[in-house]
C-alpha cells in the first residue's frame, strides 16, 4: 500500500520517495503526495525526479485496482524507474491549488442549494455540482453573491473522523445520492467549513475559504427532468 501525505497535509508539494512497483499501467511509490483521481476532483499531474537529477513526467494518477496503491501514470515512451530507486515526487503545485480552491468552493456550494448531489466534477479553474431540483429555485446572481460572502467569512476548513455507525445515525451528512463514501475501514473522513459546510469527503481543499478568491455562477442548466447543473469559475480566469 502507498502511504497517501495528502491525507495529512494538502499543502506538501514533495516527497522523498521509493519505487516499490512499475508497469506499464503506471509507478507505484511506498509514499507520495500525488492525489489520485477520484471523488469528482482530477488525479494530480507532476515529476519524479531521480538521484542524477533527471525528471519523469507525470501526466495522471489513478487509483491502482483492488485497493493496492496509486499510480503515477508517466506519458508515454518514457522509461520507468527500476524498483528500489530512491526519487523524489513533486506535483504541479500551481495546478492542484487551483483543484483545492474550486474544491472547497463546491461544498460552499452545497450548502446553498436544498437539493441531492447526483453529479459534480472539479475543474482546473472551473466546476460544476448538479443537484436534484424539479423546478428552478435557484438564481446565478443571488448564488454568485451568496457564495463570495462565504468565501469573504474566510472561515477554516478541515478535517475529522466519523465511524461508519456514527455516520448511519446522521445519513443528511452525505449529500451525494449515487455515491457513497467508502466503507470497510471503520471510520470516514468529513471535511468541515466551519458553520457553513459538513460532509465525507477525501478530497484535498484550501485552509480557508478566503483562499478560494472571488467566483462567479457561470451558467444554471436544466439536465433532465429532476436536475438543475450549476456552473461556477473563478472570477479572475
Amino acid at each position: 500500500m502507498t502511504e497517501e501525505l495528502f491525507r495529512q497535509d494538502a499543502y506538501q508539494k514533495t516527497c522523498e520517495a521509493t519505487v516499490i512497483a512499475t508497469g506499464p499501467e503506471g509507478i507505484r511509490l511506498d509514499r507520495t503526495v500525488f492525489y489520485p483521481m477520484g471523488g469528482g476532483q482530477p488525479g494530480d499531474t507532476g515529476r519524479l525526479i531521480g538521484a542524477n537529477g533527471d525528471a519523469m513526467t507525470i501526466i495522471d494518477t489513478r487509483k491502482a485496482p483492488e485497493g493496492t496503491g496509486i499510480l503515477h501514470v508517466l506519458e508515454d515512451g518514457a522509461t520507468h524507474p527500476a524498483v528500489g530507486t530512491t526519487i523524489t515526487a513533486e506535483i504541479d503545485w500551481d495546478r492542484r491549488h487551483r483543484l483545492m480552491r474550486m474544491h472547497t468552493c463546491l461544498h460552499l456550494l452545497c450548502s446553498l442549494v436544498a437539493g441531492g448531489v447526483t453529479g459534480g466534477n472539479v475543474g482546473d479553474g472551473k466546476g460544476r455540482l448538479d443537484f436534484d431540483l424539479p423546478e428552478k429555485t435557484v438564481d446565478k446572481d443571488t448564488l454568485t453573491e451568496a457564495l463570495n460572502a462565504l468565501i469573504a467569512k474566510d472561515a477554516p476548513v478541515a478535517a475529522r473522523w466519523i465511524t461508519e455507525a456514527a455516520l448511519d445515525t446522521q445519513p443528511d451528512l452525505v449529500r451525494t445520492m449515487s455515491v457513497q463514501p467508502p466503507r470497510g475501514a471503520g471510520t470516514i473522513r468529513l471535511m468541515e467549513i466551519d458553520g457553513i459546510d459538513l460532509q465525507p469527503c477525501g478530497g484535498t481543499h484550501v485552509a480557508r475559504t478566503g483562499e478560494i478568491g472571488p467566483v462567479l455562477v457561470t451558467k444554471i442548466e436544466k439536465k433532465g427532468k429532476h436536475n438543475r447543473r450549476i456552473n461556477l469559475a473563478f472570477a479572475e480566469g
